[in-house]
């Protein structure tokens, strides 16, 4: 099991930043990638957004392309936490955001087997 836990949402206003945190602890070894999605209002779960991804040995990252650009992930492997920092933010980027692990090396969202509770982002003009 890998429990996740989100930090670091808030409201800002357009053209601002904010950094997201994403703890993990358990059976992190297990992981072969991270990956952060959104939920806008009114969407239901069926519709998250897959936002940003890293493959959590090499490093590598994939973006939306919503994003491009403007949001970059990261990963410090010793604290077994990932981070979205989102800069220049639109208020489309308004949702809760969720970090995810997937055991299998997948980008696709059913392979997001575990799941942290989400943060919330408000991005008002």
């Amino acid at each position: 099991q890998v429990q996740l836990v989100e930090s670091g949402g808030g409201s800002v206003h357009t053209g601002g930043s904010l950094r997201l945190s994403c703890a993990g602890s358990g059976a992190t070894g297990n992981i072969c990638y991270m990956g952060w999605f959104r939920q806008a209002p009114g969407k239901e779960r069926e519709e998250r957004e897959a936002v940003a991804w890293i493959h959590r040995r090499s490093g590598i990252t994939y973006y939306a392309d919503s994003v491009k650009g403007r949001f970059t992930i990261s990963q410090d492997n010793a604290k077994n936490t990932v981070y979205l920092q989102m800069n220049n933010l639109k208020r489309d980027d308004t949702a809760v955001y969720y970090c995810a692990a997937a055991p299998t090396c997948s980008l696709a969202i059913t392979e997001y087997k575990y799941w942290g509770q989400g943060t919330q982002v408000t991005v008002s003009s």
